[in-house]
C-alpha cells in the first residue's frame, strides 16, 4: 500500500475529506522537518509508543572496523544513529492469522 492508497483508504473508513486524510497523514508519517509528529520526536531521542501497534525509537550504532570488498582493506565505519521499529503484541498476533 503507498501513501496515496493509504490516503483513500483512511478517507473511506473516517468519512474525512481526502485532503483532510492526507494532512493527517502527513502530520503524523512526514520526515520534513518540524512536520512529522512521529520523525521529530524520534530524532530528538524520545519513544513514541502506539500500545498494541509498536514502538519507533532512536538507537545507535558503535563505530566498528570493516572490510572494503573491492581491496580487502580493513576501514573504520563511523557510529551512527538510525531509526527502528519494534512491532507490538496485537499486531504480532494480527500478522500470524
Amino acid at each position: 500500500m503507498n501513501k496515496t492508497e493509504l490516503t483513500d483508504k483512511l478517507a473511506k473508513q473516517t468519512g474525512m475529506s481526502k485532503a483532510d486524510s492526507k494532512r493527517a497523514i502527513d502530520a503524523i508519517f512526514s520526515t520534513a522537518p518540524r512536520e512529522g509528529i512521529i520523525a521529530s520526536a524520534v530524532s530528538k531521542g524520545d519513544r513514541v509508543q502506539i500500545t498494541g501497534f509498536g514502538t519507533f525509537e532512536r538507537r545507535k550504532r558503535k563505530k566498528r572496523n570493516g572490510r572494503n570488498p573491492q581491496t580487502g582493506e580493513t576501514i573504520v565505519i563511523a557510529a551512527a544513529k538510525y531509526p527502528a521499529f519494534v512491532a507490538g503484541k496485537s499486531l504480532k498476533e494480527r500478522i500470524q492469522k
